[in-house]
C-alpha cells in the first residue's frame, strides 16, 4: 500500500501559530547610554539634576542616609525656623522615637531658653546673610538634661531663585570628631586645657602666653574657632560639668560651685540660671538620674 502523506495544516492553524510566535514576550534589555533619546542625552547638568529630583518624589527620603552614618545627626528648618526634617539620630537625642513628635517645633520648645536664643541668633544670621556657619563647637542639651559638646555645621537652604528659605545642618559629638575642627591650633589647645580642668582658676592672659599668643590675638583666634571668647567658653565648660555633677545622687550644690571654680554658691546659681534658664536646684530635681533614689539636697 502506498505511504500516505499527512494532510497539509489548515491555513488558519498556520496563522494561529505565527500569531502566537509573534506575540511571545521578550525580556527587557537596558537601553545603552548612546541609544538614549537625544532629548535626555543632551540635558545640561542642571537640567539632569532637576529631572532626577522630580523623579525622586519625596525628598525627605534622603534623610535616611544619615541614619546609617554613626554619630551624625541631620536637621532642616523652614523660613520660620521650625523643624521640617530630622534624621533618626537627631530625634533620639532629643528624646523622640521618630520625627512625628518633633516636626513643627522650634528651638524654644526643645531647649532651655539661653540655648534656644543662641541657636535662633545663628539661624537668623544664616538667613540674613545666605552664608554658612561651620565647625561651631557648642553645648547641646537633650530633653533628658544630658549636656555635651558638639560640632555643628549649618548652611542656608536656597529656593529656586537662590534666596534663603530655611536652614539645614549636621551635629557631631565633639570628642569623636575633634579632628574635623579646622580652628587655630593654639585656640584648640587652650580649649582642651579648659575642658580637662574647668575648676582651675584660669587667667586668660596666662593661657594666651602659654599657647604663644598675645591676649588680644588669642581672643580673636579663639572667637574665630569657637564662636565665643575664651572666658565665655570656660564658663560654658563649667556649666557643662555642673550639669553632669548635679545629676549625681547626693550632690551638694555648694560643693559643686567651689569644685568648678565659682567663688561661691550665689555666683554659681546666677551664672547657671543665665546659661540654662533654671536654677541648679530646679535642674537637679528635674534631671536627676532616674536609676537612683531621690536624695536630700542642700539648696
Amino acid at each position: 500500500m502506498p505511504r500516505r502523506t499527512p494532510p497539509p495544516a489548515a491555513e488558519g492553524c498556520k496563522q494561529s501559530r505565527t500569531y502566537r510566535k509573534a506575540r511571545r514576550p521578550t525580556p527587557p534589555h537596558p537601553v545603552p547610554a548612546d541609544h538614549a533619546p537625544a532629548k535626555v542625552r543632551n540635558l545640561s547638568p542642571a537640567a539632569r539634576r532637576d529631572r532626577f529630583l522630580r523623579q525622586a518624589g519625596d525628598l525627605a527620603q534622603f534623610t535616611h542616609l544619615f541614619d546609617h552614618l554613626p554619630h551624625l545627626a541631620f536637621f532642616a528648618k523652614d523660613r520660620d525656623l521650625r523643624l521640617v526634617l530630622a534624621s533618626e539620630r537627631f530625634c533620639r537625642h532629643l528624646g523622640f522615637a521618630d520625627a512625628s513628635g518633633l516636626l513643627g517645633r522650634d528651638d524654644f520648645a526643645l531647649f532651655p531658653r539661653p540655648l534656644a536664643e543662641k541657636f535662633r541668633a545663628d539661624d537668623e544670621w544664616i538667613l540674613r546673610n545666605a552664608a554658612p556657619i561651620t565647625n561651631r563647637v557648642e553645648l547641646f542639651l537633650s530633653q533628658q538634661g544630658i549636656p555635651d559638646w558638639f560640632i555643628t555645621q549649618k548652611l542656608p537652604v536656597l529656593d529656586r531663585n537662590g534666596s534663603p528659605c530655611g536652614v539645614m545642618g549636621v551635629v557631631q559629638p565633639y570628642d569623636r570628631e575633634r579632628s574635623l575642627v579646622t580652628g587655630d591650633a593654639a585656640a584648640l589647645e587652650a580649649a582642651n586645657l579648659f575642658r580637662e580642668d574647668p575648676g582651675r582658676r584660669w587667667q586668660i592672659p596666662d593661657v594666651a602666653r602659654y599657647v604663644g599668643l598675645s591676649p588680644r590675638h588669642f581672643d580673636r583666634k579663639f572667637k574665630d574657632s569657637f564662636g565665643v571668647g575664651p572666658q565665655a567658653y570656660l564658663l560654658k565648660t563649667r556649666i557643662h560639668g555642673a550639669c553632669e555633677a548635679l545629676r549625681e545622687p547626693g550632690a551638694r550644690i555648694a560643693d559643686i560651685a567651689l569644685r568648678l571654680g565659682f567663688c561661691d554658691q550665689s555666683a554659681f546659681t546666677a551664672q547657671f540660671r543665665q546659661q540654662m534658664g533654671l536654677t541648679p536646684l530646679r535642674y537637679q530635681k528635674q534631671y536627676r538620674r532616674q536609676d537612683q533614689p531621690p536624695q536630700e539636697v542642700v539648696p
